[in-house]
């Protein structure tokens, strides 16, 4: 995949592809079904499917104190895009000189001018251009005057209700990570390097990874069985803590992991955490002795997941005695 970072990159071998426009917070199914939606046009037409992203995202330029926690940082955006085969990405940086590009200017110089757009992919409620001016129907003109289709995106709907990332937040936050796994198509994730912290967790006697995310919030908190991805023999059992470690009075946002039966040096590896199954939210301790009892409460209690997890794959793939070759 192919990022190209700013209108002033873009050059004439970027002239003509299919193309959507979004924040793709998520990469959830119904996102991967506008990707799929691309990936069937651009194999009729021989063009390369190209996603638009702002950075940051229009409404955290606008109004950051109601924008919601990151699903995803933009390195892991980018991670699944390319896992999910669009071809290139066109990320423009969202300033208050991009904000005040009128409507028509946007689709002149950017779909226009800039990639040569013969088919694009938009929700029907999408605005763009300075005052929010432009909308699904100022688009279908212009594409007809410039000779390429708009398509609403094909919705996915999931228990009555259209998939979003707003769902998935919702979800997250309440703790129910299968219901968040079920609308992404995948267990919720997190990247991140391993990096030196104040090494509290092996003066408790229980190591851990300290993993810093790099974003303002998040939409999810609290204790977690996990698996880690990105080290040898993954993927590796683990618990995680997700928070601002209110016991030790931290400030920043920062995920902790403690491999089980794992004694390794991995400082600056990069690492993968899937979010499994939630064990309790995140709480102030009146001594480091009891946070320390609560710990190894937690780690019994990974432990015991995936003990039971064990004995369900095995169960599920046992073969009756009666069908037996």
């Amino acid at each position: 995949m192919e990022l190209i970072r700013g209108l002033h990159n873009l050059n004439p071998r970027h002239h003509g592809c299919v193309a959507t426009i979004g924040n793709f917070d998520g990469v959830h199914l119904g996102h991967q079904a506008v990707i799929g939606q691309l990936a069937e046009k651009a194999d009729a037409l021989h063009l390369p499917t190209l996603a638009i992203l702002f950075e940051p995202q229009p409404l955290e330029f606008f109004q950051p104190a109601r924008a919601p926690g990151r699903l995803m940082r933009l390195r892991e955006k980018l991670q699944a895009l390319r896992r999910y085969a669009v071809d290139r990405v066109l990320l423009c940086r969202f300033d208050a000189r991009f904000a005040a590009l009128s409507a028509e200017e946007f689709i002149e110089r950017i779909l226009v001018a800039g990639l040569g757009v013969r088919y694009l992919v938009v929700g029907d409620d999408f605005r763009f251009g300075a005052g929010r001016r432009g909308d699904f129907a100022m688009l279908t003109a212009a594409g007809q005057r410039h000779g390429f289709q708009v398509v609403n995106m094909h919705t996915v709907n999931i228990d009555g209700e259209r998939v979003s990332s707003t769902r998935v937040r919702t979800a997250l936050g309440a703790g129910d990570l299968e219901r968040a796994e079920h609308l992404l198509g995948r267990p919720y994730r997190m990247c991140g390097r391993v990096a030196h912290g104040d090494k509290l967790g092996r003066t408790l006697g229980i190591p851990t990874a300290n993993i810093k995310l790099h974003r303002q919030s998040s939409p999810l908190h609290g204790v977690f069985v996990v698996e880690v991805f990105g080290l040898e023999r993954e993927p590796l059992p683990a618990v995680a803590s997700l928070g601002t470690r209110p016991t030790v009075g931290g400030t920043h946002m920062l995920l902790e992991v403690h491999l089980l039966d794992f004694d390794a040096d991995i400082y600056g590896r990069h690492v993968n955490v899937n979010f499994l199954h939630k064990l309790r939210d995140e709480q102030r301790f009146g001594s480091l002795e009891e946070l320390k009892e609560w710990i190894g409460r937690d780690i019994a209690a990974a432990r015991q997941y995936f003990a039971e997890q064990h004995v369900r794959r095995a169960e599920s793939v046992r073969v009756p005695a009666g069908e037996r070759l």
